[in-house]
């Protein structure tokens, strides 16, 4: 079983800034693609972006120019740098191990108008 831990939520003003964190536990984080989930108050989850295990990335629409997924396979971490924050992007983060469908708990982010 792999343990995933978001940090870095918080609430900011439109227009700034936010990193995010997903921590796994496990030796197997390397081999995997990682992504990160949002979920509105009122609306379906939907995809922000992915990682493979060689760092190809894809972006939901909403936030491409703005937001960049990477890792550091060291330490076991996958981020979500989210920048030029709008209200719209306010919802819980959640990262996700799809092979093995492992969810964090999630993270709250809240950009103010």
């Amino acid at each position: 079983q792999v343990q995933l831990v978001e940090s870095g939520g918080g609430l900011v003003q439109a227009g700034g800034s936010l990193r995010l964190s997903c921590a796994a536990s496990g030796s197997i984080f390397r081999f995997n693609a990682m992504g990160w989930y949002r979920q509105a108050p009122g609306k379906q989850r939907e995809l922000v972006a992915t990682i493979t295990s060689s760092g190809s990335t894809i972006y939901a629409d909403s936030v491409k120019g703005r937001f960049t997924i990477s890792r550091d396979n060291a330490k076991n971490t996958v981020y979500l740098q989210m920048n030029s924050l709008k209200p719209e992007d306010t919802a819980v983060y959640t990262c996700r191990m799809a092979a093995y469908d492992y969810w964090g708990q999630g993270t709250q982010v809240t950009v103010s108008s």
